[in-house]
């Protein structure tokens, strides 16, 4: 897995570009809760994802996870190759627009929000480089298109809440009713609309997320974990389009319904066969 920040005009939208590829028959893996992700399946075999709500999803090649809440096994058939890049709160609400918390542990064919020619065109550019370079141009440009096309710019309530979560290691809801100057309801609301989550759970994820990262680096002790705590979220373990804002109701429509779906029957079969799409 390789890693490459964003550059600087797109770093309140993007936490960090991704390039992943494995030659093997099954890959498998448990991912941190994180951010919602951008992601590009660019080879053939089938994708699963199993979310800790249990819910189950057999994606669209090139797909969004919505905000996890906890733990999800993923596994693709191999050889895989994927690109993909983590959104940050800000990006959530410029790019798509829509509640967080309808597309919490979801995954949406990313084609319904942001147009299936603009994506179209995005996967060909990948498919046909595997310069890591190259792929984070390809992405940075469908990043600035897609800002410029929806809501650019930061609101200052986001702003609040990064401080927010960085200014402590147990950040207390308190200090931030008043710093924006909301109601403990208006805060709540706000931050399940922009992260998924309110304002505890979003802290109690972020606290989980850093001690994780600190605790994969060499030579740190268990009491540097809790100290290093304040520390702002790092990468996860490596282990036009006429429809561009998507609203709640459209993110519901695009979710990959596992009731319904047969791909979803599929997946719940546990059986990640050969993709309809291939």
């Amino acid at each position: 897995m390789d890693y490459v920040l964003p550059a600087a005009d797109l770093s309140d939208y993007v936490t960090l570009f991704y390039s992943f590829s494995a030659d093997v028959p099954l890959f498998e893996d448990a991912e941190r809760p994180y951010n919602a992700q951008l992601r590009f399946r660019l080879s053939d075999g089938a994708t699963r994802y199993e979310f800790f709500d249990g819910s189950v999803h057999c994606p669209a090649p090139a797909h969004v996870i919505g905000p996890t809440s906890g733990p999800v096994r993923s596994s693709v058939v191999g050889p895989a190759r994927v690109f993909g890049m983590g959104l940050t709160a800000a990006g959530w609400t410029a790019m798509i627009g829509s509640e967080a918390s309808s597309a919490l542990n979801r995954v949406i064919d990313a084609n319904t929000i942001f147009g299936a020619a603009r994506l179209r065109a995005a996967t060909k550019a990948l498919k046909r480089t595997t310069d890591l370079a190259e792929s984070v141009a390809i992405g940075e440009a469908l990043v600035r298109d897609l800002v410029r096309n929806g809501h650019p710019g930061v609101s200052d309530l986001i702003r609040q809440i990064e401080d927010w979560l960085a200014g402590s290691p147990s950040p207390d809801i308190e200090d931030l009713i008043a710093a924006t100057g909301l109601s403990r309801r208006q805060v709540e609301r706000r931050c399940k609309a922009a992260y998924g989550a309110p304002p505890k759970l979003l802290a109690r994820k972020y606290r989980a997320l850093r001690a994780a990262s600190v605790l994969t680096l060499d030579g740190i002790a268990i009491d540097d974990v809790i100290a290093r705590g304040s520390l702002r979220p790092v990468a996860p373990d490596p282990r036009g389009e006429a429809v561009h804002r998507a609203d709640t109701a459209a993110i519901a429509r695009a979710t990959d319904d596992p009731a319904t779906s047969d791909d979803n029957a599929t997946c719940r079969a546990g059986r990640t066969g050969p993709p309809a799409d291939a």
